[in-house]
């Protein structure tokens, strides 16, 4: 039987934050709050969890889930190449609704589909969600409702649409969603704009000075939750290239479809107010942290800058004397002439 945790209840918050820790561990389904909207999460690494996460999504394999991590080193450890961009882009935007598609490190021990060896990264900015990430390490997620239907803004929806699938439900209150993550693609040489969302495009040009833009979206009534069915960020939908996610058909930018939901759960959203006085103290605490490593990132990209001019002087010298050593010979045997 499923069980319910009110986290804007210290007690149950913390109850509820150990039951489902517990839960991801003995390879059983979660649902719980993110900065987008719900998501159900499984075990990265745990097959088994993550058929049993597609199978009651009710998806197959083509759309494989993108996958959520607490912190920026977890995300890194699982991407084998972040392209000319990729570190800028978390720098400037994790934890947040920005989702990457890149290389997927290939000694990674896990089976999320049909992937094509890339999988969809995004460390989410909400509470609830970091403290869980933190705990169980990477997690599959995808948005909380059955394949085809809006994604869940509300615990009450989640559980309207799967049921006793999930061991553990998180109640956050209503997400800031139905906005989706932005999804960029970075397997290519130039980033790809997989999915418009929360993240203004002009923001992310802002840092990598040229996107190219999607084909020709097609509206998708299934908000991918998280940059995990993006993929599809893996909303976010498949982690795969751009083509995979074509064929999943929640890479497109689809955004407000989830909207009409919400309406039916007014009770809720009112007995559900902010979670907590700690979550708002937690989530600023994220966001310093944030501002902590973009402000690091800019300091090392000076730093760098600064050894590449240095390097640049001692070639140009190193050049200066070779030049200067081959001249040497030249005069010596003019004056013996």
């Amino acid at each position: 039987m499923s069980r319910r945790f009110d986290c804007a209840d210290p007690a149950q918050r913390e109850e509820g934050i150990n039951h489902a820790v517990s839960a991801i561990r003995m390879g059983q389904l979660i649902v719980l709050p993110t900065d987008t909207v719900y998501g159900v999460g499984a075990d990265a690494f745990d097959r088994n969890a993550v058929t049993d996460l597609l199978l009651a999504k009710g998806r197959g394999r083509d759309m494989p889930p993108p996958v959520l991590v607490g912190s920026v080193r977890a995300g890194e450890a699982l991407i084998d190449d972040l392209g000319h961009y990729g570190r800028d882009l978390i720098a400037e935007f994790w934890p947040g609704a920005l989702t990457l598609v890149c290389r997927a490190t290939p000694t990674l021990n896990w089976d999320l589909g049909e992937t094509k060896g890339t999988v969809a990264v995004r460390m989410p900015l909400h509470p609830v969600a970091l403290e869980i990430l933190r705990e169980t390490g990477p997690l599959a997620v995808s948005s909380a409702n059955m394949s085809g239907n809006p994604a869940a803004t509300t615990a009450d929806d989640a559980q309207k649409q799967l049921g006793s699938a999930i061991e553990v439900y998180l109640d956050g209150g209503p997400t800031e969603g139905p906005m989706a993550s932005t999804i960029i693609d970075l397997t290519g040489d130039v980033p790809r704009l997989l999915r418009a969302g929360a993240i203004p495009v002009d923001k992310i040009r802002e840092i990598t000075g040229v996107i190219e833009d999607p084909p020709e979206p097609e509206p998708d009534p299934e908000e991918p939750t998280d940059e995990a069915e993006a993929q599809a960020e893996t909303a976010e939908a498949p982690a795969e290239t751009a083509d995979a996610r074509a064929e999943t058909s929640e890479a497109p930018a689809e955004t407000a479809e989830a909207p009409a939901e919400t309406s039916e759960a007014p009770a809720e959203t009112a007995e559900a107010p902010a979670e907590t006085a700690e979550a708002p103290a937690e989530t600023a605490e994220v966001r310093a942290e944030s501002a902590e490593a973009r402000a690091a990132s800019a300091e090392a990209r000076a730093r760098s800058a600064e050894e590449r001019a240095k390097a640049a002087e001692a070639r140009a010298a190193s050049a200066e004397a070779r030049a200067e050593s081959a001249e040497a010979p030249a005069e010596t045997a003019a004056r013996e002439q």
